[in-house]
């Protein structure tokens, strides 16, 4: 069977040098990763490109975060490298998440030399001879996988496997060590168009324009990963709708006064739906952490759906791989057919959920948050972990004006943070990154926190020191009687042992509200990476729906101005 061959070319390169130069035409400038035997000459071609820069992580997991936090700050495609065995591994869980959350991202995976296959090598995950299959793993968490079984397939398997990436999630290329250090034409390959689906959003522009009433916009993350911010505004200005976000999408709209929907959001969402002719969803599929307290509503309303992905309730979807386009397609209809909607937006901020008092040692998480938005610059980008701090931080903290709001809830795996600040750090040059994770988080990957001192990234780690795994002691306290917890953690100094660890690190533990503003301006004013610690409680239950009783979940109307969906 003849092999692809670029035409017209007798100079060859090394295969790893064609992927650096390949990935270097499309646009990448970094990847990020772990070295080791099977992808070391991966990084050996990175060193002598000059256009692509490879960062070096200090777990796999976090170098995955790495690249989904650059896909998703709008830098581009983000690339991992990883070699073969328990390293290949950890990737699956970061992947996981981009699989969920529909990032693109390319992961460049090390395997033995093939010709070791299926013969008890070390590390050996050909799925050969009852050896672990890779490709089989990888499959279940990509949107598409190969095994590179020579060095001329790689012309078409990169293209492909790049281009599957653009249309949202990982991609993944396994390749055997004495396949990188093979041989191909040098000449560049053209590009691979993927597949592409014709957008005709001729039904959603039919409704709004025969529209009578209000309409709710839910917009989700697609809005972000396509860069239709100004289009959904556009949006909402000729529909004169109500806008609320899903959660990991809380910086996609400025004009957003619903808040953010779900478990951990703001309750008058439902009753706007209620109150609507016609709610429709703009890039989002909806799952439930996004949609909880909604069926009901969204149920008795006309639902339009418009995206790359089918939402997880029964609508109307049009599927589109470009909002910009499809969204100024819906606003040109909308504005040529109709007379300009009425605004239909509250001059209120977003309902809180009422969460019980709490009165035991420790900052409150919602007068931390407050302090946090005073202090954060209108063009910080934030990224936010999992946990008890997740859900307040969602809940609580306004997205920046000028700014990302990247919270991970495909996989809700904890430390992403700290990976993914350093990723978007990389690609969002120029401005302060801050990553608000819990205790628990940093335990699992906060030693990332020395790629940044390494890198000199200006990123502020805010880590809430609950001394625990604080929402599985909320569960132990509502579901299990408070008889017992296996989640409480012995006491630690986070601040000063980092301050510790990594000499010249600006790092320091707030006990006390009073000292907090002042931490932060200090942290926030250092060249590099800070961190600063407050000590919380386990105790205090977050603003997160199912650890609430019906009456503390019925929203109540707050009027803060420091609580907006956005600073304006």
């Amino acid at each position: 069977m003849d092999q692809p061959r670029a035409p017209g070319c007798t100079s060859t390169v090394r295969v790893v040098d064609f992927i650096v130069d390949h990935l270097a035409r499309s646009g990448v400038r970094h990847l990020f990763g772990v070295g080791g035997a099977n992808i070391e000459d991966l990084y050996d071609a990175a060193y002598f490109h000059t256009g692509i820069t490879a960062v070096l992580a200090k777990h796999e997991f976090s170098a995955a975060t790495m690249a989904d936090g650059y896909s998703r700050a709008g830098a581009g495609l983000g690339v991992v490298a990883a070699t073969s065995g328990g390293a290949s591994l950890n990737l699956i869980p970061g992947l996981g998440e981009s699989l969920a959350s529909r990032v693109p991202v390319l992961a460049l995976v090390g395997q033995p030399p093939s010709t070791q296959d299926g013969w008890g090598s070390f590390q050996d995950t050909s799925g050969r001879n009852g050896s672990l299959d890779a490709e089989a793993l990888f499959a279940e968490v990509s949107v598409y996988c190969r095994r590179v079984l020579s060095p001329a397939h790689i012309l078409a398997e990169l293209p492909r496997a790049v281009e599957a990436a653009r249309t949202g999630g990982p991609a993944v290329l396994l390749i055997p060590k004495d396949v990188q250090q093979g041989k191909v034409a040098s000449a560049p390959v053209e590009r691979i168009d993927g597949r592409r689906y014709h957008t005709e959003p001729e039904t959603i522009c039919a409704a709004l324009v025969a529209l009578d009433g209000p309409v709710t916009i839910i917009a989700g993350e697609q809005v972000a990963r396509d860069d239709a911010r100004d289009e959904l505004e556009e949006l909402r200005l000729a529909t004169g709708a109500r806008v609320a976000t899903v959660p990991d999408a809380k910086d996609v709209s400025a004009g957003a006064d619903l808040g953010v929907t779900g478990v951990m959001g703001h309750r008058g969402v439902a009753d706007a739906i209620a109150g609507s002719a016609l709610c429709l969803l703009v890039g989002t599929r909806l799952p439930l952490t996004a949609r909880a307290g909604l069926d009901d509503a969204l149920a008795a309303v006309p639902t339009f759906s418009i995206g790359s992905a089918e939402p997880y309730l029964s609508c109307h979807h049009v599927h589109t791989h470009d909002l910009r386009t499809s969204l100024a397609q819906v606003t040109r209809a909308v504005r040529e057919r109709s007379e300009p909607h009425g605004q239909q937006t509250s001059d209120t901020a977003p309902a809180e959920l009422i969460t019980p008092a709490f009165d035991g040692v420790g900052i409150r998480y919602r007068d931390a948050m407050k302090l946090l938005d005073e202090a954060l610059p209108d063009d910080a980008d934030v990224v936010v972990d999992a946990g008890n701090t997740g859900a307040s931080a969602i809940h609580h903290l306004p997205a920046r004006r000028a700014g990302r709001f990247v919270v991970a809830l495909g996989m809700g795996g904890m430390g992403y943070s700290f990976g993914a600040a350093i990723g978007m750090a990389f690609a969002r040059t120029n401005r302060r990154t801050v990553a608000i994770a819990g205790d628990g988080a940093f335990f699992m990957h906060g030693m990332e926190i020395h790629t940044a001192v390494q890198y000199g990234l200006p990123i502020t780690f805010v880590l809430f020191n609950n001394n625990a795994h604080a929402m599985c002691v909320t569960r132990e306290q509502r579901f299990y009687q408070d008889r017992y917890s296996y989640n409480r953690f012995t006491a630690s100094r986070i601040g000063r042992g980092v301050a510790s660890m990594f000499p010249g690190l600006a790092a320091e533990d707030v006990d006390t509200i009073e000292l907090l503003p002042y931490a932060m301006s200090r942290a926030l004013a250092t060249d590099g990476p800070s961190v600063v610690s407050i000590e919380c409680s386990a105790d205090e239950i977050p603003p997160f729906a199912p650890f609430l009783t019906p009456r503390q979940s019925i929203s109540i109307a707050q009027k803060d101005e420091s609580y907006v969906t956005a600073r304006t």
